[in-house]
């Protein structure tokens, strides 16, 4: 099993790496692919170092999987040659989420839709992926109407330079800007670029891939997604209708069920789920699960996911383990 991390020098791929390991993913080869400028240099896998190669040289390879974490273009460009040569590609980038050809997988909900035909499958939005996750069992009981969602997204969603950027604002450090504003001791309600209808391809990333992964384009969605001065973890204030009735005993009894769902809900003595608590771990949190009283029913929680595992590096290399295990790859 050749398995080629492509961006394996970038915050999600190095991760990747470490949820690779951790998971006992049946690598017999590692190929770690980075940019032009950290082809030669080593990274540390499982006690032994490898170098990284390039992208020519990575497809020349023709590794079973390559797990992508590398931006959209490098994606566009290069993962329709690693498919060329046999490779099945998971990328992260929002490069193919929307093609019609092209899987949206959440291995929890629809990894079942996958064959040996996809060379090129997409990984969610790490904020669709926490929030669908949580949602899909409900949806199922329940049919949703309409979801209204605000997140408060951590830093490291940009990436390292970002992360850098806070914590030299926190030293009081000038230094390289990631962002248009200082993000320590403030908000930004702005992620990705604005789009013409006002919105930011962030939120209109939740909005199309949720109906995408549910399977239901009757789902009606509106988002504001929100940047926050967090190292790691993304938090969403979720609203949701639905056509059905429930009660709060019935939908904690559904979410304590699910697999990748951890309930986090005893308000009596201060238990909710916190990006504090998230971070590092695989699963995703939700709690403050409570009846909207301004109309009938609705139902407002809470959902924290650790965005650079099930947000990324975890959800790529379960999509992985499906691969393997159905004899896709």
């Amino acid at each position: 099993m050749k398995v080629a991390v492509v961006g394996a020098t970038g915050m999600v791929g190095q991760v990747m790496l470490k949820v690779l390991e951790e998971r006992n993913f049946p690598v017999t080869e590692l190929i770690p692919v980075a940019s032009e400028k950290s082809v030669g240099k080593e990274i540390s896998y499982r006690g032994k170092n490898y170098k990284i190669v390039s992208m020519e040289d990575a497809v020349a390879m023709k590794p079973n999987i390559a797990i992508f974490s590398a931006g959209g273009n490098t994606s566009l460009e290069w993962a329709p040659k690693f498919a060329a040569a046999g490779t099945t590609v998971v990328d992260n980038s929002s490069a193919w989420r929307m093609h019609a050809d092209k899987k949206l997988v959440v291995p929890e909900i629809n990894a079942h839709v996958l064959t040996k035909d996809d060379k090129i499958i997409a990984n969610p939005n790490c904020s669709t992926i926490q929030m669908v996750l949580t949602l899909n069992p409900l949806h199922k009981k329940y049919k949703i109407k309409r979801i209204v969602v605000s997140t408060y997204q951590s830093v490291s969603g940009t990436g390292k330079k970002a992360v850098d950027q806070m914590m030299n604002e926190r030293k009081g450090v000038t230094g390289e800007m990631a962002y248009a504003y200082p993000i320590d001791m403030n908000v930004l309600p702005h992620i990705d670029s604005f789009l013409d209808n006002g919105y930011t391809k962030e939120e209109m990333k939740m909005v199309n891939e949720t109906k995408k992964i549910m399977g239901d384009d009757s789902i009606r969605l509106t988002a504001t997604t929100v940047r926050v001065p967090v190292k790691g973890g993304h938090s969403e204030a979720v609203n949701i209708e639905f056509e059905n009735d429930f009660t709060l005993e019935e939908v904690r009894s559904i979410l304590s069920s699910t697999h990748g769902v951890k309930l986090i809900d005893d308000v009596s003595n201060l238990k909710y789920p916190m990006p504090l608590y998230a971070e590092g771990k695989d699963e995703v949190f939700v709690g403050r699960i409570r009846r909207d009283e301004s109309q009938p029913k609705t139902l407002n929680m809470w959902i924290v996911a650790d965005n650079l595992r099930k947000g990324a590096a975890t959800n790529a290399v379960q999509i992985g383990e499906y691969l393997v295990s159905h004899k896709l790859i």
